[in-house]
């Protein structure tokens, strides 16, 4: 395990317990994702937690480029996970749009399962996304994910314990809205969708209806040129802001989408 000499550039994001950095590598000026972990101190024999070690060595697998022990107290260990940023590799003006699409289908495939086995993620964002050189993508951080029930799924005022928390997600990243506050979020997709119905505006929340001014919806081209009509019906039914009529993630495999030239990603 090396000393850190990544030299981080921004803050790209936070979750439970770490936080994500977009870093330098000055030996070869590439950039490089940084995860920041802070993990119990050992005890009395120093070290890692056998955990820790296990996790590192699940990653190593997935390409994990480093690690890298930063600083170290009685109580804890700070470590910092080194990935190579996937879209960093992207050649001008992005990917490809059938290599979005191929990353998509997994993407919802990984979600589906997850949801067929009652295991909400519930902080699904770029940084939880990993892709592989070869490009696999797999779902990570589970630090705040949670077992449910069909009985919480049917409760008319739907929790955020429940699945459509996470197709709505999905359906911040497909485009990639990037807010840089919840409201600033929300102000980004209701300029593409409108405002919901007053109806639809969940109770009980921080953030009420009225916030926002009327606006949208306009043609989802008009703020993702590069989307062709499919992709953007699929986004419309992710974006749904009335959790019991948002598509599933079952459903989404079913898209035309996601058929559409499926099995050729450039």
């Amino acid at each position: 395990m090396a000393t850190s000499r990544y030299k981080p550039v921004a803050e790209t994001g936070v979750s439970a317990c770490e936080t994500v950095y977009k870093a330098c590598d000055p030996h070869s000026g590439h950039f490089v994702a940084l995860q920041g972990v802070r993990v119990p101190s050992g005890g009395a024999g120093g070290g890692l937690p056998v955990s820790t070690v296990c996790e590192v060595a699940l990653l190593r697998q997935l390409e994990l480029m480093d690690v890298c022990a930063t600083s170290r107290t009685n109580r804890e260990i700070k470590v910092n996970l080194v990935f190579e940023t996937y879209l960093d590799k992207a050649p001008p003006p992005g990917l490809p749009a059938k290599t979005i699409k191929d990353l998509m289908r997994q993407f919802l495939r990984g979600l589906d399962f997850l949801h067929a086995n009652c295991i909400v993620h519930r902080d699904l964002k770029p940084e939880n996304i990993l892709v592989t050189s070869g490009g696999t993508v797999k779902l990570a951080d589970f630090g705040l994910a949670r077992i449910y029930s069909y009985q919480i799924a049917l409760i008319p005022v739907v929790p955020t314990y429940a699945t459509p928390v996470d197709i709505w997600s999905v359906g911040c990243i497909f485009p990639l809205f990037c807010g840089n506050s919840e409201a600033d979020q929300l102000g980004k997709i209701f300029d593409l969708l409108g405002l919901p119905a007053e109806d639809d505006w969940p109770r009980d929340v921080s953030l009420p209806c009225g916030a926002f001014h009327p606006r949208g919806p306009c043609p989802v081209q008009s703020v993702v040129p590069e989307m062709e009509e499919l992709g953007a019906q699929l986004l419309l039914e992710m974006l749904t802001f009335n959790p019991h009529k948002q598509i599933s993630a079952f459903r989404t495999l079913q898209h035309s989408y996601l058929h559409k030239d499926e099995g050729n990603p450039e």
